[in-house]
């Protein structure tokens, strides 16, 4: 061979004459790499859309029975709006708890759960819901995750929620470009100049965690009244922050404009008594909280009455046989809208799932008293 002659030129003739069974073979290599990569379907024995405090005690009681739970839910962390909204707002009507925090309830329900190893699908809203030829469903997020179980329980809360948005014309154009309506990772702020918006105990603990962390290289909380809505510890921490300088409190003032080129640049607060306040940030963040709606599940045929869904109270059950609709989110003649009526709703729900999961089993009750957790 010439030593000046390429190498590869014996293999590049080999294709020229075996293209028709190569390329073919390449190309299915290829499709079955793509195969490989897609997404199981996750498969459980119940589904449950909401992971707020009665989708997580749900969990529990599904584990009881031997059953095992995957959650769902459109906000990035479970809990809920005990999580989203007021975790240091106090509960007192949990049983055996004369007062318990929002944020501490959804800790110990989660610890709770543990021993029955749950799954999570978070930061993904249901969307579709598709009865299969045996009964069972498969249920598909927004980000096209697949859920498949005999049982659906919808735990939904109140809904899907939307971020309340401030009334201001362009926001919509800077949202992800230096606007966001939830703080899901502190790190992503860190040493950028925030403005927070809102009066709750979100804005107040989320204002105090960053300055606090030293996160933020400049932390603002805007609220238009000079009382706040939140815990009396959170206000006090954020009132004593403002005194030492480490966070900038306006009061009496909202943010009406915002402003930049490619980005968020500045905001304008217009204050009671100041004016108009021209103010340099990198993102801007509203928090007055969510507002609630079925969102999809009003469209997969539920009998829907006063955006809630209606129920059998005997099991909690929806008009299609393996949903059930437990929590806020039913309704019934009677209906009370507290978390311990859906801790109820959700125990009778899973003895009714049991016997569709098991006809051919007899589901005996037994007491935890009896058992502990460890004997189920």
């Amino acid at each position: 061979m010439d030593r000046k002659t390429p190498r590869t030129n014996g293999f590049l003739v080999f294709l020229k004459i075996n293209s028709r069974i190569v390329f073919p073979f390449v190309n299915c290599c290829l499709n079955l790499w793509k195969i490989s990569r897609i997404e199981p379907m996750i498969k459980t024995d119940i589904i449950i859309i909401g992971a707020g405090p009665v989708g997580l005690f749900t969990v529990f009681e599904a584990g009881l029975l031997k059953l095992t739970c995957h959650l769902i839910d459109s906000l990035p962390q479970a809990g809920g709006q005990c999580s989203e909204i007021y975790p240091k707002k106090p509960i007192y009507d949990i049983p055996g708890f004369p007062s318990v925090l929002a944020g501490e309830l959804v800790d110990n329900l989660m610890e709770q759960a543990a021993p029955f190893k749950p799954g999570f699908t978070l930061g993904e809203a249901a969307t579709d819901i598709e009865k299969q030829e045996d009964g069972s469903f498969i249920v598909t997020t927004i980000r096209g995750t697949k859920h498949h179980a005999p049982i659906v329980m919808i735990a939904g809360g109140l809904g899907v929620f939307e971020p309340r948005k401030p009334p201001i014309a362009n926001i919509e154009e800077f949202e992800d470009r230096g606007v966001e309506y939830i703080i899901k990772d502190p790190e992503f702020y860190r040493g950028k100049r925030i403005v927070i918006a809102g009066g709750g105990d979100s804005a107040l603990d989320w204002a105090y965690f960053l300055a606090e962390k030293n996160i933020a290289k400049e932390v603002a909380l805007v609220h238009r009244s000079s009382s706040f809505r939140g815990h009396l510890d959170s206000v006090q921490k954020v009132i004593n922050y403002a005194e030492q300088g480490k966070i900038k409190l306006i009061t009496e003032a909202e943010v009406t404009e915002i402003h930049g080129t490619d980005k968020l640049e500045k905001v304008v607060v217009k204050h009671a008594k100041d004016g108009d306040i021209h103010h340099e940030t990198d993102h801007f963040i509203p928090l007055f909280g969510l507002k609630p709606s079925l969102g999809p599940i009003a469209n997969w045929g539920l009998e829907i009455e006063k955006n809630a869904i209606k129920v059998n109270t005997v099991d909690y059950s929806t008009n299609i046989k393996g949903i059930y609709a437990i929590g806020d989110v039913n309704t019934y003649e009677g209906k009370l809208k507290l978390i311990l009526c859906g801790f109820h709703e959700g125990t009778i729900a899973v003895q009714s799932a049991f016997a569709i999961i098991h006809p051919e089993k007899k589901n005996i009750l037994k007491y935890t008293t009896v058992n502990g957790v460890q004997g189920f």
